[in-house]
């Protein structure tokens, strides 16, 4: 059905009452509208009233606990006690077959020194097995107190003077050892000894700090070289039956010529720091020839001090 529409020419007045239907439809519907604002309104003042809404806290989940990094204990402890007098004493006269040389020659070292408590520590080739030889506390040449080159909760693996073998028989090298950490008293050091062959260039560090450097010096033959690798302060001091070093002296070090297996009628060939007249281009047995100022220098640094000798 179609919707029925009045149409009402311009101007005309519709009749009273249709006009009276229509203004009783307005009042009707102006007294709904009304009642709807007042609800709306209400409504706003009941919604103005509300507290303004919270936002619900965040919640945040727990960091999780620190952890402190275990330290891997490496080798198991040894607590066994052996006859120190039974095992073979190594020193610098020593050929300690047993032993190791230095496989990582290149390496670095600890900041820690080592010293055997008196009268001394056995040493291990391999921590999981008998000792093969005795550290003395104190030797009348000292080398007693060596670098660390790796600690474990247990153990230590150290320097040591002495060698693995003779060049004649292919055995070249510093030579190397374990000791058990409660043989031992480790104190921190932070100085080292820095030598480039080629560069021509002796330091000596505390830390990364270089506190003395020279250039001036001679280094072994082709047929009696230096020997290159880590190794360490043995001893330092004077020898009389060695005139060339005009009374200054001798910084003696762990490792030994690598073509000599001994050395002036002596059954070793230590490598040293000493003054010389001659100290220019390549020309000595294998030590390092340096002049007065340096020899005291070096002379200065406390035994066991780890030095660098690079090709």
């Amino acid at each position: 059905m179609n919707d029925k529409v009045n149409h009402f020419p311009a101007g005309s007045v519709a009749p009273m009452g249709t006009r009276r239907r229509l203004t009783r439809g307005q009042a009707i519907l102006a007294a709904v509208a009304v009642v709807a604002g007042v609800a709306v309104a209400a409504t706003g003042i009941v919604l103005g009233n509300q507290p303004e809404p919270v936002e619900p806290p965040r919640i945040v989940a727990a960091p999780e606990p620190s952890v402190a990094p275990v330290e891997d204990p490496g080798f198991a402890a040894n607590t066994e006690v052996y006859a120190l007098a039974a095992l073979p004493t190594v020193n610098v006269f020593s050929l300690a077959r047993s032993l190791p040389v230095d496989d990582n020659p290149g390496g670095d070292v600890l900041d820690l020194f080592a010293t055997p408590h008196d009268p001394g520590a056995p040493l291990f080739a391999d921590p999981t097995e008998a000792p093969v030889g005795t550290f003395a506390a104190q030797f009348q040449y000292d080398g007693t107190t060596v670098p660390v080159m790796e600690k474990q909760a247990n153990w230590v693996r150290v320097m040591v003077s002495g060698r693995a073998g003779l060049p004649s028989e292919g055995i070249v090298g510093q030579l190397t050892a374990w000791m058990r950490t409660a043989d031992v008293e480790l104190t921190s050091n932070t100085l080292s000894v820095q030598v480039s062959l080629t560069g021509s260039r002796i330091a000596i560090l505390d830390g990364d700090t270089v506190v003395y450097e020279t250039g001036s010096f001679a280094i072994g033959a082709p047929a009696t070289p230096t020997p290159v690798g880590r190794t360490f302060i043995m001893t330092s001091r004077p020898d009389a039956g060695a005139g060339y070093t005009r009374g200054h002296p001798l910084v003696y070090l762990g490792v030994q010529s690598e073509t000599l297996d001994g050395f002036n009628g002596a059954n070793n060939a230590i490598t040293a720091f000493h003054y010389h007249d001659a100290r220019s281009g390549a020309i000595s047995n294998g030590c390092l020839r340096v002049d007065v100022e340096a020899i005291t220098q070096l002379a200065a640094l406390p035994l066991g001090t780890p030095v660098f000798i690079l090709p």
